[in-house]
């Protein structure tokens, strides 16, 4: 990577992992290392709590995107918002998620591994066949279990 591209990087990893620690361990509890940010705070609100801290976490991948990251990195990225968006979307678990799961923080992680240690390069293509994998195998359950508890129903009647 060439010098001018590597100044820009950290400029735009700056900025992104600003934004991140404000969404997600700006604040501590005095007294305790347990640290949290505006994100469960934001989620109090019903729907939009949820929906804000989802787009901030875009808007961070998005700005990744633009600089070059490597697609397998866009994807570990987008894995880790749509895990805290899906779990933070039950109520209550959600709540209580959103002080753990951390996903601006993860995906800080994974951006200073791919710029900083060389990880996290290529396409990705076997992280979204085994998503794949695992999405049909959970809706092939899912269709299974329907169709045991309509069978379990209609017998019964």
């Amino acid at each position: 990577m060439d010098k001018s591209k590597q100044v820009v990087l950290s400029g735009q990893l700056k900025w992104v992992e600003r934004i991140a620690s404000i969404m997600d361990d700006k604040f501590r509890i005095p007294g305790t290392n347990f640290r949290f940010g505006l994100d469960p705070i934001l989620n109090l609100i019903p729907f939009a709590g949820d929906v804000s801290g989802f787009l901030v976490s875009a808007v961070l991948l998005y700005v990744m995107a633009k600089n070059g990251v490597s697609r397998k990195v866009l994807i570990l990225m987008a894995i880790n918002i749509s895990i805290d968006a899906v779990v933070g979307a039950i109520p209550l678990l959600g709540q209580v998620s959103d002080f753990y799961i951390r996903a601006n923080t993860r995906n800080i992680k994974l951006l200073k591994e791919h710029y900083h240690e060389g990880k996290h390069t290529g396409s990705g293509n076997g992280i979204i066949a085994i998503l794949l994998i695992v999405l049909f195998i959970v809706m092939g359950v899912i269709l299974y279990i329907s169709y045991l508890s309509l069978h379990w129903l209609f017998t019964r009647a």
